[in-house]
C-alpha cells in the first residue's frame, strides 16, 4: 500500500479514518469479515467503522484494524506510542495514561469486584482489608504465580488473628478472611490448580457463614458456582446457585440477581441446556434494567454491572453450547468486555469467540484471536488461559492443518508453565 497516495492523505487529513481503513483493507485483499474476525468484531461492525466518516471512533477497534492492516498510526489519528497499547489494552487505559498519569487504576475481574464503599472497619479488620484490596488490584497486572504466596501468607495471618480475637470481633474479621480466601481461590483458578481453588472457595464460604453476613455468603456461593460451571460441573454449579438465591431472599438487590443469573446461565450452558440458559440470560437482562434505578447496592455487590456483561455471558454460553449465532449476535454488544483493561479476562473471552469462529470454519480468524489470547496467557503465566487454548486446539483436527494453525501450534508447544 502506498501510504503517501492522494486518497490516503486526503482521508487522513479530513479525519475520515474509516476511509483509510477501507482503502488499506481493499488494497490488502482482505474482506470485511476477515478483518472483523481478526479484530474480534462482526462484519457489520467493520462496515460501520468504515462508514463513520469524520465522526468519533472507538479507539480500540480502530487501533486493532490499523495494526492488522499495518496502517501507520498517524494516518488514523493515533500517536505511534499509543497505538499498539490501545490495541491490546483498550481506550480507558490509554485515557488514564494520557490524562491521569501517575494515578493508580483499580483493576478488578468480575469474580473479584471493586468494592467501594466497603463495611466500616476499625483496627485490625481495617488494616487486613486494605491489604486484601491491594493484592486484588495487583491481580490485573501481576501473574497469579507471583501473587499466590503473599496472598496465602496474608490469609494465614488473617485466620490466626481471627482465632485469637475476642468473640465480638470475630464476625467482622471472618468477613475479611472470607474476602482473602476468595482471592486465593481466584488466583489458584487462574493457575489451573483446580483442587486448591475449590479448597479456598470453600474456606471463603465457611468464613462468610461465620461472619453472619447473608449477602457475603450469597456472593461466595455464587463465586464457587461460577467456578464449578466453568469446570463443567453443572449440577454442583446449579445447586450452589440455588443456595445463593436462598441467602438473598425475596428482597435481593437487582445487581445481585443480575450477576447470579449470568452464573446460572453459564451452569445451564455447561449442562447443554439451551432453553434454561436463555431463560437465565433473559432474567439477567431484566434485572440489569433495574440496576440503574437502584440506589447504591450493598457490599459486596458494589461494582459496575451493565448489559455489556450480560452480552459477554451470552457470548460465553453460545461458545459452550456450540451456538455460533449467539456469539455473532452478542459480540458487538460485548465489545467493551473484549477491550477490558483486565487482560486475563479479555483473553478468556477471546477464546470463546475463537471457538465460535472455529465452529463456522473461519480458521484464520479463530486462530488469530486464539494466538492473541495465548500471548496473554504466556505473559501472565495463566494456566487457565493456556489450558483453554489447548482445548480449542484439540477441537480441530486435520492431517494438513493450514498455516494459521501451524503457527499457533509453534507458539503453543513452546509454552511451559
Amino acid at each position: 500500500m502506498n501510504w503517501s497516495s492522494q486518497a490516503i492523505r486526503d482521508a487522513a487529513r479530513q479525519g475520515d479514518y474509516g476511509r483509510v481503513v477501507s482503502l488499506a483493507r481493499r488494497d490488502a485483499s482482505v474482506s470485511q469479515s476477515q478483518l472483523g474476525d481478526a479484530c474480534g468484531i462482526s462484519q457489520s461492525a467493520v462496515s460501520r467503522l468504515e462508514g463513520r466518516g469524520t465522526a468519533s471512533y472507538d479507539m480500540t477497534i480502530l487501533a486493532r484494524a490499523a495494526t492488522h492492516l499495518h496502517i501507520p498510526p498517524r494516518l488514523v489519528g493515533l500517536a505511534d506510542h499509543t497505538a499498539a497499547h490501545v490495541a491490546e489494552n483498550g481506550p480507558h487505559d490509554v485515557h488514564r495514561r494520557n490524562f491521569l498519569a501517575g494515578t493508580a487504576a483499580t483493576i478488578a475481574a468480575p469474580a473479584l469486584p471493586a468494592r467501594h464503599p466497603e463495611p466500616t472497619d476499625t483496627g485490625q479488620a481495617a488494616t487486613l482489608r486494605v491489604a486484601t484490596t491491594a493484592f486484588r488490584r495487583l491481580d490485573g497486572t501481576t501473574p497469579s504465580r507471583q501473587l499466590s504466596e503473599p496472598v496465602l501468607a496474608h490469609l494465614r495471618l488473617t485466620q490466626a488473628i481471627t482465632s485469637a480475637a475476642a468473640v465480638e470481633q470475630r464476625a467482622r474479621l471472618a468477613a475479611v478472611g472470607s474476602e482473602a480466601a476468595s482471592l486465593a481461590g481466584w488466583l489458584a483458578w487462574d493457575m489451573n490448580d483446580i483442587g486448591s481453588a475449590r479448597t479456598w472457595y470453600g474456606a471463603a464460604i465457611k468464613a462468610a457463614r461465620t461472619s453472619g453476613d447473608r449477602l457475603l455468603l450469597a456472593y461466595q456461593l455464587g463465586s464457587l458456582a461460577g467456578f464449578e460451571a466453568d469446570a463443567g460441573n453443572a449440577p454442583q454449579g446449579l445447586a450452589l446457585v440455588r443456595k445463593a438465591h436462598r441467602q438473598l431472599g425475596d428482597a435481593a438487590p437487582a445487581i445481585a440477581t443480575a450477576w447470579l443469573a449470568t452464573v446460572e446461565a453459564l451452569a445451564h450452558a455447561a449442562a447443554g441446556d439451551r432453553p434454561a440458559a436463555e431463560t437465565a440470560l433473559d432474567q439477567a437482562a431484566r434485572s440489569t434494567d433495574a440496576v440503574q434505578d437502584e440506589q447504591a447496592p450493598p457490599w459486596p455487590w458494589v461494582f459496575t454491572f451493565t448489559h455489556t456483561k450480560v452480552a459477554a455471558a451470552r457470548l460465553t454460553c453460545g461458545a459452550r453450547l456450540g451456538l455460533p449465532e449467539w456469539v455473532a449476535a452478542s459480540q458487538d454488544a460485548a465489545a467493551a468486555a473484549l477491550t477490558s483493561s483486565h487482560e486475563k479476562q479479555r483473553a478468556l473471552l477471546m477464546l470463546d469467540l475463537a471457538a465460535a469462529q472455529l465452529a463456522t470454519g473461519r480458521l484464520d480468524g479463530a486462530f488469530a484471536l486464539a494466538g492473541r489470547a495465548l500471548e496473554t496467557g504466556a505473559r501472565y503465566r495463566s494456566g487457565r488461559i493456556i489450558e483453554r487454548a489447548r482445548g480449542l486446539r484439540r477441537s480441530y483436527t486435520s492431517t494438513t492443518p493450514p498455516r494459521a494453525v501451524r503457527e499457533f501450534d509453534d507458539r503453543l508447544h513452546g509454552i511451559y508453565l
